[in-house]
């Protein structure tokens, strides 16, 4: 494990000033004398650690909801694609190696290497920031480990690479969990108060990824381990750091009158360069996010988003499709104004709009990067427009992360968010509701109900007579809204992880849309389709989930090199 990546790091090089054994960032070789010398080289050594949120692009600790990784929806059941995903479909195995794990440590190491050094500069006020930024990043790393492997080595100081420690067993993921607290905690009382326009960390920043870990550990807890006095302890915690966000006003949920309800659906293509929206806005407009990763005009992404998300690539299922509640608030099965499923359109109209806002309907007017594009922004802009044609693999198609301006493969600049406002709204309700399972109309109205009404204004608010006159479950509630907000943004799969429900979820077939007496039995000619007894397209069956999926294993070549690191259960 650590013992192999610190054989690359070469500690000694660093310290001396020598040429690194990593390919660094020029910043972080520099001696001692200079880096450490002066307050404003704590900053740039730093700077680097802003590189390592996740982003659009694969590769280790990426890969979001919008390309394949360890948190990717692609992993879960509601998003498929041309080809079987092994951790979806609960075949995956032991890998030989993992660079997340190592890529992780690695970092770890980088921002033990500032808060070691900070300890003997003289003027603690002039480093405070660099200082909370290293607290911060320490726990979002360590959060990684505990998601992906549970049990971690937790580690808060430098190591030499002859230590002990780094040869020795992984720490109980309660013990890590509560340093990630303690170290959140500290970071928000070193980092700015004020949001940066330079998107750098904040105080909110701090309480926002608390929230997110405290929410997940205290529900893992609670349906895990029945251990309900840590549950109410981390929960607590939970509701206290995401209120502290919501009591800042220094946020809010991005909606624009012009764009009324496609807000939902232009807040995640707002970018600085070129005509991006119809209301002419630019990222400055997004009041949003919290945490980004951001990307400039002109950059080279390494991912070509707009091609990897639009239309016929990535494969939503009925089941995603069906989470979608209808405007008066009910889902599919109850709701008196559901349209049904009979013609291509039907089972879009009176919909939430965020539905709609994430997915293309059949015949549906749209544009992309190359080609079709907007231009005016008017109605003459449908003469230069693309036509949707879902019928195609599972019959639905994504929008979500397109953009509509010209702009080169590779070249969208828009940030991800790495956590934005709507989680944070979300995380405090679920969180006040696993406390008691109970929540009050009033913390609903506060939290869920802003997210749910930002872009469906005449849907019914969900509240306790809305739930209990319409034989609903307020729980089911709570994580549809998580489910259909965050979708393709790297949720899923550990929400059902944390919630114990992946052993229902998971093994079920992912199935297209309804094929059998509809409009698309009579207009999509081609090949033949496996059908269920419902006439919904199998995409792919024989799914499966054994209790081991829980946990990603550890890499091979690192338990060779550290016995003590013990597989993870179900794994050996």
């Amino acid at each position: 494990m650590i013992t192999k990546i610190y054989q690359y790091i070469c500690v000694v090089c660093i310290i001396l000033g020598l040429s690194s054994c990593l390919d660094l960032d020029p910043k972080a070789d520099l001696g001692d004398n200079l880096v450490w010398g002066k307050a404003d080289n704590f900053q740039l050594f730093a700077n680097q650690f802003y590189g390592w949120t996740r982003d659009f692009q694969q590769g280790a600790n990426y890969a979001s909801g919008v390309s394949d990784g360890p948190h990717s929806d692609y992993r879960s059941d509601l998003i498929c694609t041309s080809s079987i995903n092994t951790y979806s479909q609960g075949t995956n195995a032991i890998p030989a190696t993992d660079g997340n794990f190592t890529t992780l440590y690695k970092r770890i190491y980088y921002t033990n290497l500032l808060l070691k050094n900070a300890e003997s500069f003289d003027n603690q006020a002039a480093i405070a920031v660099p200082m909370g930024e290293a607290l911060w990043f320490r726990a979002y790393l360590h959060f990684e480990l505990v998601q992906l492997y549970g049990n971690a080595q937790l580690l808060t100081t430098p190591l030499d690479m002859d230590s002990e420690r780094l040869y020795g067993p992984r720490d109980d993921r309660g013990a890590v969990i509560d340093q990630i607290v303690k170290d959140l905690q500290q970071a928000a009382t070193l980092l700015p108060a004020t949001p940066s326009a330079a998107g750098r960390l904040c105080k909110d920043a701090a309480q926002a990824l608390l929230s997110r870990v405290a929410l997940y550990e205290g529900t893992w807890q609670k349906f895990h381990n029945n251990n309900n006095g840590r549950a109410q302890e981390l929960l607590g915690i939970a509701k206290s750091a995401a209120e502290a966000v919501m009591n800042s006003g220094n946020y809010s949920l991005f909606y624009n009158d012009q764009l009324g309800k496609d807000s939902y659906r232009y807040l995640f293509i707002l970018e600085d360069g070129g005509q991006c929206n119809p209301a002419g806005l630019t990222k400055s407009a997004n009041t949003e996010y919290i945490m980004t990763t951001r990307h400039r005009d002109g950059d080279k992404m390494a991912l070509n988003i707009t091609h990897a998300m639009l239309a016929n690539v990535c494969y939503p299922t009925s089941k995603m499709a069906n989470l979608y509640l209808c405007q008066d608030g009910l889902p599919v099965g109850k709701s008196k104004v559901f349209q049904g499923y009979a013609q291509a359109t039907s089972e879009f109209m009176n919909r939430d709009n965020r539905m709609n806002g994430t997915m293309l309907m059949h015949g549906e007017k749209h544009w992309n990067n190359d080609g079709k594009w907007r231009t005016a922004w008017t109605d003459e802009d449908l003469a230069n427009s693309l036509e949707a044609n879902v019928r195609s693999n599972s019959g639905y198609q994504t929008r979500k992360w397109a953009v509509e301006r010209k702009v080169d493969d590779y070249y969208e600049a828009m940030d991800y968010p790495v956590i934005r406002y709507a989680e944070v709204l979300l995380n405090y309700a679920e969180a006040v509701y696993e406390m008691s399972e109970n929540i009050s109309d009033a913390d609903l109205d506060k939290s869920l109900n802003l997210v749910r009404l930002r872009v469906n204004p005449d849907m019914p608010k969900l509240s306790n007579s809305f739930v209990s006159s319409n034989g609903l479950n307020m729980r089911e509630e709570i994580r549809r809204e998580r489910s259909v907000e965050l979708i393709l943004e790297g949720f899923r799969i550990d929400d059902l992880k944390r919630w114990a429900t992946a052993p229902t979820e998971m093994p079920q077939d992912q199935l297209g849309v309804k094929m059998k007496g509809t409009w698309f039995e009579a207009n999509w000619s081609g090949q033949a389709r496996q059908l269920n007894a419902d006439g919904n397209i199998i995409m792919y069956t024989g799914r499966s989930w054994s209790d081991k999926l829980y946990l990603y294993p550890l890499p091979s070549d690192e338990l060779q090199l550290n016995p003590q690191l013990g597989q993870n259960p179900g794994w050996e």
